[in-house]
């Protein structure tokens, strides 16, 4: 009787602040059971073979939108399928109750078993929940969703406060069906968090959308009077940094104050990740995690101008110079983790009016190839670093590590096993995403996954879909270290 369900031989193993090394992997009951220099093909009922190609832990898409714009059923189907294509194994998606989603309110008790039922059985990584408390009764459901439900992170959407939403003229109260989204609702969603971390195992966190209202509106006027900007670089100017600026440094008074710990979304710009990293400094005791985004790191307004408004997101796409300096934020450690931002929007929903058109793209697909082609091949990264921003640090930081995010004995054998030297041109179709068109359209893109194992079973092999869908919800509680700091 083989000692293994399945052997990966002959890759170059990475794991993430450890090293990379060429070892087997023997995978039994879906974990890895052994890391070995080699591993007998006897002791294996089935055998992949991975030489001349490195062996990644499958990525944490850690922001992620599951029905945002679509059936939530169909879309978990469709988008989690996109996933694995980028090396993505498990995804944490977001999800609020008001406009978009289930287009409902009312409390998480009722809604939420609703959404992990529409959800069950349909994806094909396994996945997890960021819930946003709307209400107040939202804010008193928190120790019975982390305690019960396994939820472990809350969301707040700083320019949703009491402001009239100038891209498309709703309000937010409507908008969010909610009453008292203001930085009051805040405070008391971090002082909720941080008592309930206080007493349960992991990392229990505030994730915020950090762009600040009242200056969204001023320069939302601003930029739609200013003939000289048109197309993203008008919705770059209508949203710029400084309302970053602002919506973080507010956000670290609180913070400061409630002892809560931190996620700061999609830093999309120097200023943005200066001061995020400000923040930390002048705060030291705050556990605080800088993510970015795949777009705001390879995507430039200077290289979409002329090519439509389909890379219309929140915050917008910036300059070159931005993405650089994210670049060196990645390389110099200040980047905690990287992910997708995916929301899978049709090109319908774009249409050729910037402000009615939605905002987001989907990008999951490109997790490793982006980080791997303009990292590692154009950048010099190294390729543990791409496993620690992709993989380890978001499973850290969402309480999934080391069950996900490394190889290691134990942990579930969630793989991407990638080709470094095979390049393609990215195209929505190569994207195997519901989603008709990309911003990353005709970028060739060097480093992509051959094969994706989820729990040790593909669910992408020899570049092809396998036709399951093994996803399963994933309780995010466990022991962590902490990651923050600057």
């Amino acid at each position: 009787m083989a000692r293994f369900d399945t052997v990966v031989k002959n890759g170059l193993v990475v794991i993430p602040y450890v090293a990379q090394r060429h070892v087997d992997i023997g995978i039994r009951d879906g974990r890895v059971a052994a890391l070995e220099d080699q591993i007998s093909t006897g002791d294996a009922d089935e055998l992949i073979d991975a030489s001349g190609k490195v062996v990644l832990p499958g990525g944490v898409d850690s922001h992620f939108h599951l029905g945002i714009y679509r059936d939530i059923t169909e879309d978990t189907e469709s988008e989690t399928t996109s996933s694995t294509v980028g090396g993505v194994t498990t995804v944490i998606s977001y999800f609020r109750t008001g406009q978009h989603y289930l287009n409902k309110s009312g409390p998480y008790r009722e809604i939420f078993p609703e959404v992990l039922d529409r959800v069950a059985g349909h994806a094909r990584t396994d996945y997890g929940f960021h819930l946003a408390p709307m209400t107040a009764e939202h804010i008193r459901e928190i120790p019975w969703l982390v305690s019960e439900m396994g939820v472990s992170s809350f969301k707040y959407y700083m320019f949703y406060k009491g402001f009239n939403l100038a891209s498309d003229s709703r309000d937010a109260q409507a908008y969010t069906m909610a009453e008292d989204y203001d930085l009051g609702h805040l405070f008391e969603i971090m002082e909720k968090v941080a008592e309930v971390d206080a007493a349960a195992p992991g990392r229990i966190s505030v994730s915020l959308h950090c762009e600040q209202a009242e200056l969204l509106r001023v320069f939302i006027e601003r930029a739609k009077a200013d003939p000289r900007v048109s197309g993203l670089a008008e919705y770059d100017a209508a949203r710029p940094p400084l309302t970053e600026r602002l919506s973080i440094e507010e956000a670290g008074v609180l913070a400061d104050a409630t002892k809560v710990r931190l996620n700061l979304l999609h830093l999309s710009s120097k200023l943005a990740l200066d001061t995020a990293v400000d923040v930390a400094r002048r705060y030291p005791s705050l556990d605080v995690v800088r993510e970015t985004t795949l777009h705001h790191l390879a995507l430039a307004c200077e290289d979409l101008e002329g090519k439509g408004i389909g890379g219309k997101v929140n915050p917008p796409i910036r300059s070159r110079a931005d993405n650089e300096a994210l670049w060196e934020g990645l390389r110099h450690g200040l980047i905690t983790t990287v992910a997708s931002d995916h929301a899978c929007c049709m090109e319908e929903s774009k249409g050729e009016d910037l402000w009615p058109a939605l905002p987001g793209f989907g990008g999951t697909a490109l997790l490793y190839p982006v980080l791997i082609s303009e990292g590692v091949h154009k950048r010099g990264l190294s390729l543990g670093r791409v496993a620690e921003v992709a993989a380890a640090a978001p499973a850290q930081a969402f309480n999934l590590y080391p069950r996900k995010g490394t190889i290691a004995v134990g942990s579930d054998a969630d793989l991407a096993i990638i080709d470094l030297d095979l390049e393609q041109v990215v195209t929505a179709e190569l994207c195997r995403s519901a989603q008709d068109h990309t911003p990353f359209e005709g970028i060739a893109v060097k480093g992509w996954p051959t094969e994706t194992l989820l729990r040790g079973r593909p669910v992408l092999k020899d570049g092809d879909l396998v036709d399951e869908a093994p996803g399963q919800y994933v309780h995010r509680s466990g022991e962590l270290v902490s990651i923050g700091g600057a």
